[in-house]
């Protein structure tokens, strides 16, 4: 994962490939992504009896990403 100042940065950027440009997200929703339970609670004593839910939480969260961008939808997982 690359963090960019702006999506002029990225699109700028040598390595950039035009075919992945569907994949740019806001910070804000990558600081959502990773705030969620499946990242937040790895230390937890209970984290592996709750895997399941924090795997669905986290797969939830992915396909309404792929709604509003399709380089994000759950197919291509």
């Amino acid at each position: 994962m690359n963090l960019f100042r702006s999506e002029e940065h990225v699109r700028n950027w040598p390595h950039f490939d035009t075919a992945t440009a569907e994949g740019i997200l806001p910070l804000d929703d990558l600081v959502h992504m990773f705030s969620m339970n499946f990242f937040r609670k790895r230390l937890d004593e209970t984290y592996v009896s709750e895997s399941k839910q924090y795997v669905e939480e986290l797969f939830e969260a992915v396909a309404k990403l792929g709604e509003q961008k399709p380089f994000w939808a759950t197919g291509r997982l």
